[in-house]
């Protein structure tokens, strides 16, 4: 990792700089490093000469001399030099650089406690249908941000918002009843069979239709959500039983693609509970939250936008006419008394910071693969009884929210309200983490059954209500088989299960690398045929680089009896002339990027943009595929020439195969 070293260097430039020009922590500019265009000019450069120009009233050369003549020697560096237009150049040792860090297992990112704990809530599909396209694109992105705070050594609790007692909900609960003629008994007959999220994706699309045929047929969904607020009725009974089944074909869902949750929240939990009761009596009382008295909102319980809240709204695609004045209100309370989704969130969005003066129960879901429970909250005091006690769920320090850009206007009511209570910091760390839609390519949207195309436009929308989306699973099983077929044509006696184990792999790594890899700003275009390229950017092109690495590792071994750890052992004491700058520079260059992922990482995470971390392993891989065509291994004569490359290699394959992790792919044995 470079990080350590980039710290090392900038505390001392720092002291030296204080010390020479008279500065204190104020004055003091940033520092920051950079990677030089070629290794002749050096392994990192340091411009902070050009901003102590204007504090020291000197010329930036003047400078960068002065701080090398001062600085001395520092560890791991074996040169510094300033250069003519006034950086600050910087030399790495090469052997003591690689030998360290190929000596370094990796481990387990440790909790940094200082950081406090950070919650990532994703996914919060609707429970009335099997998850779609759309949805991986939440998942994947929850799950890899996760990961990289986890990298960072943040502690992240994940969770998933369960909508149980929403209008979505509340629709199948009419269609069950009024198209089906399905009472509670014979719900539940049909949620144990196989594929009931896809059954209930055909029946959402049909009550979507009925609806828009007799619009008088709304009462109904009115009625539902009333018994399902209340509870305690053979409505919410139906609705717990579909809410149920179909969030377990979700977490099935998600789980093919290695994502997993520390905590399920469902919203009916919110109500039992009298959570928005509690957050009700907070606002009102603090004046955030107050009642028309006249208009068309009188009755409702409102919250007044701030002008940023109140331009996210407007710019929102949701939006609809209203008059002037209630553009700046906010409906939180109906006047029937029925809470919108709005009033949950900022109930569940203070409970998450540990700000309600309540909390949920707990009760065990269901187990994972690793034997950790998945857990779910409760509205039941004395639950279901268990051997493992529930961690200790909210109370964070920060929260992210990941849920596409259309509710942004929501997102910053969210963060308004805890402003509005005085809660700066966590008005300031209560984060959005948005992302646009994703959409199909004509090719792809053909092969998985689309019919009547709009060719006039670029790309296909999908939209589940009306029955033109792509259910995840069936996406999935496609590529699944695509990368099957691949192969078994490159490997046609591989044995079937571990055919069937590389495929899964492959499938995963092309769906998951190729939702990082745009920028969360921008419409994704989604093809099979660009996810699944073993030579494009694309995940499985990633993997293939690593399994290439594992490997010439593979036939070293076969050639020379040497191992991973005979090559770091012997790596301590061979000369290192292949090393030198000039013809060793190649070497250099791949060891030296597959030290960034720290680097990368953190700008990641400063970003909050993912696509950092694609866009970079992708350059690697690409770098580690020209360094082995130029420079052989295997065939290598020369011995010490043949380790040091072997070391590179290993570096890359350690550093590519984490990279990987953090995005959520795993290294197959072969492809």
């Amino acid at each position: 990792m470079i990080l350590p070293i980039h710290e090392l260097i900038k505390t001392q430039i720092r002291a030296v700089a204080k010390r020479l020009y008279g500065l204190d922590d104020t004055a003091m500019p940033s520092i920051t490093i950079q990677i030089p265009p070629n290794r002749t000019i050096g392994d990192l450069a340091v411009p902070v000469a050009f901003e102590l120009a204007k504090v020291a009233r000197k010329a930036p050369r003047v400078i960068s001399t002065e701080l090398v003549d001062a600085l001395g020697e520092i560890d791991g560096v074996t040169a510094i030099e300033p250069s003519p237009n006034g950086y600050i150049n910087f030399f790495l040792d090469r052997r003591s650089f690689l030998t360290n860090r190929i000596n370094l297992p990796v481990q387990q990112d440790s909790i940094d406690v200082s950081q406090g704990k950070t919650i990532v809530e994703h996914t919060a599909i609707n429970p009335n249908k099997a998850a779609h396209i759309g949805h991986l694109r939440n998942a994947v992105l929850g799950d890899t941000l996760s990961q990289l705070l986890r990298f960072q050594g943040h502690h992240v609790e994940v969770q998933n918002y369960i909508d149980d007692t929403g209008v979505q909900v509340a629709d199948m609960v009419v269609a069950f009843r009024e198209l089906e003629s399905m009472g509670l008994d014979k719900v539940k007959s049909e949620a144990r069979k196989t594929n009931f999220d896809h059954y209930c994706w055909d029946l959402y699309t049909r009550v979507t239709e009925w609806y828009e045929a007799d619009s008088s047929r709304l009462r109904l969904r009115s009625e539902a959500l009333q018994a399902l607020e209340a509870g305690n009725n053979e409505m919410a009974d139906t609705a717990a039983i579909i809410a149920d089944h179909i969030v377990r074909c979700h977490l099935a869902t998600m789980a093919r693609l290695k994502i997993s949750y520390d905590l399920l929240t469902w919203e009916g939990d919110i109500l039992r509970l009298r959570f928005w009761a509690r957050a009700f009596d907070i606002l009102t009382k603090a004046g955030v939250m107050f009642q028309p008295k006249e208009g068309k909102l009188a009755g409702c319980w409102v919250m007044q936008l701030s002008d940023q809240t109140t331009t996210a709204s407007e710019n929102s695609s949701n939006n609809t006419a209203v008059e002037p004045e209630e553009v700046r209100l906010k409906v939180i309370v109906r006047s029937d008394n029925t809470v919108t989704y709005v009033g949950k969130d900022i109930a569940y969005q203070f409970w998450k910071f540990g700000l309600l003066g309540t909390n949920f129960f707990y009760r065990p879901f269901n187990t994972s693969e690793n034997d950790q429970p998945l857990w779910a909250t409760s509205s039941n005091p004395s639950g279901e009884p268990t051997a493992t006690t529930p961690p200790v769920f909210g109370c964070a320090d920060t929260v992210y929210n990941v849920i596409d850009t259309r509710q942004a206007y929501l997102q910053q009511l969210l963060a308004q309200a805890l402003g509005a209570m005085g809660y700066t910091a966590q008005a300031e760390h209560s984060i959005h983490f948005s992302y646009e839609m994703v959409t199909l390519s004509h090719s792809t949207a053909r092969a998985l059954g689309l019919e009547n195309i709009d060719t006039d436009r670029p790309f296909v929308e999908v939209s589940g209500r009306k029955g033109l989306g792509v259910k995840a699973d069936e996406l999935l099983d496609r590529l699944v088989e695509a990368a099957s077929r691949e192969v078994t044509k490159r490997n046609p006696n591989l044995p079937a299960d571990e055919s069937a184990s590389i495929s899964r792999m492959i499938s995963t790594a092309a769906v998951r690398y190729f939702m990082i890899k745009f920028s969360r700003s921008k419409v994704i275009v989604f093809d099979i045929d660009e996810a699944l390229s073993f030579e494009g950017e694309s995940g499985p092109y990633l993997q293939y680089a690593a399994v290439r690495a594992n490997n010439i590792f593979k036939k070293l071994h076969e050639r020379t009896d040497l191992d991973e750890p005979a090559i770091i052992e012997k790596l301590s004491s061979v000369s290192t002339d292949c090393l030198a700058r000039g013809d060793g520079d190649g070497l250099w260059e791949l060891v030296l990027e597959s030290a960034r992922l720290d680097e990368v990482v953190d700008q990641a995470v400063r970003s909050l943009e993912p696509s950092i971390l694609a866009k970079y392993s992708f350059g690697l891989a690409q770098l580690f595929n020209t360094f082995y065509h130029h420079h052989p291994i295997v065939n290598e004569e020369q011995t010490e020439l043949q380790l040091w490359r072997a070391g590179a290699t290993l570096y890359f394959k350690t550093q590519m195969t984490r990279a990987l992790g953090l995005m959520g792919c795993e290294v197959p044995s072969r492809m």
